[in-house]
């Protein structure tokens, strides 16, 4: 595929600017869309307290993220639950976040699934809806092979013309799709990212190298951001800008400004909660406690996860009154 970038503003949404690539598919077709980049909240599910979706939340929580200055927003991802989700609940979640965003940043929808229907299903219908991008993490739990991993995206790639984030997560997937196996997939169409959360930084620099820089790679662990800026990751999909997002972009901002002194010195700054949310795993638990915190509304994690213990809250609510002291 042949690409193009062309970098404007967007007149109707005022000083928000949006860099544009303009994509020849294998069929000579022309496809115009956002290009990704800079620090993406991957948004929790808020609930009610008996478990249902909490949509008025959601769209109060997609305010506060952007008037903090997050560069685009991860609906349905890890952090959002997306695999206690109903597709009905799915499907809800993608529609008002499309309705809220209101072109104002960049969105991009998890479409994960078992199998490739499912995820061809969830991905046409965030097209359909007015997602940007699909982000998606091989089948799960059944761990297939490398030739049915490449199947899998090649099928969706074909099917579903929207640009595709692959999502590399060893941990939870039980695939680990190494830089070979990126490399041949960053030559279909629309894959055109990368979310790489195996926790080796050298992969960076490995997949850049194989293709060429024809994948955009995107941090996937909170506690490795700088570190993946500087081996030439161009965004962050980011769990603690559910938390305190003006400070997550701006990290990245500091970086492409190269300053980076003071990226170096907020980093230090933020790294404690980073550290804390990947240590403890307590991702979408502690993501919510800290939302509360904030004075958001995120309500509990649905079960089988639970809330996080008291103590773990005080800790939580310790650390981000400290980062709060920062100035930016």
């Amino acid at each position: 595929m042949t690409s193009y970038a062309l970098d404007f503003y967007v007149g109707c949404l005022g000083s928000t600017r949006f860099i544009y690539v303009v994509l020849l598919n294998s069929d000579s077709e022309v496809i115009i869309v956002k290009k990704f980049e800079g620090t993406f909240t991957v948004m929790v599910t808020p609930f009610t307290p008996d478990e249902e979706l909490d949509l008025d939340a959601l769209r109060a929580n997609i305010d506060f993220y952007i008037d903090n200055g997050i560069h685009g927003v991860v609906v349905c991802g890890s952090t959002g639950e997306f695999s206690v989700l109903s597709v009905e609940e799915h499907e809800k979640m993608m529609e008002t976040a499309v309705d809220q965003v209101n072109g104002r940043v960049p969105i991009i929808a998890g479409t994960a699934a078992c199998s490739t229907r499912r995820v061809m299903e969830l991905t046409q219908y965030a097209k359909d809806v007015g997602i940007d991008g699909a982000m998606i993490v091989p089948p799960f739990y059944s761990k297939p092979r490398e030739k049915e991993v490449y199947r899998h995206y090649e099928k969706i790639s074909r099917e579903v013309d929207l640009p595709i984030m692959l999502y590399n997560n060893p941990w939870t997937s039980k695939v680990d799709m190494l830089p070979p196996l990126v490399a041949k997939l960053a030559e279909l169409d629309n894959i055109l990212y990368i979310k790489e959360s195996s926790g080796d930084i050298a992969r960076i620099m490995r997949i850049h190298e194989l293709t060429n820089g024809g994948i955009t790679i995107f941090c996937g662990a909170d506690n490795l951001a700088l570190e993946s800026f500087l081996m030439g990751a161009k965004g962050w999909i980011c769990v603690a800008a559910n938390i305190l997002p003006r400070y997550m972009s701006r990290l990245y901002e500091l970086v492409k400004e190269k300053k980076l002194g003071k990226a170096r010195e907020l980093y230090e700054g933020v790294y404690p909660l980073c550290s804390w949310l990947e240590e403890t795993g307590l991702f979408c638990q502690g993501a919510k406690a800290g939302l509360e915190i904030m004075g958001m509304r995120a309500g509990p994690p649905r079960k089988p996860f639970l809330p996080v213990t008291d103590q773990e809250k005080e800790e939580l609510r310790k650390i981000i009154e400290k980062i709060q002291s920062i100035k930016l």
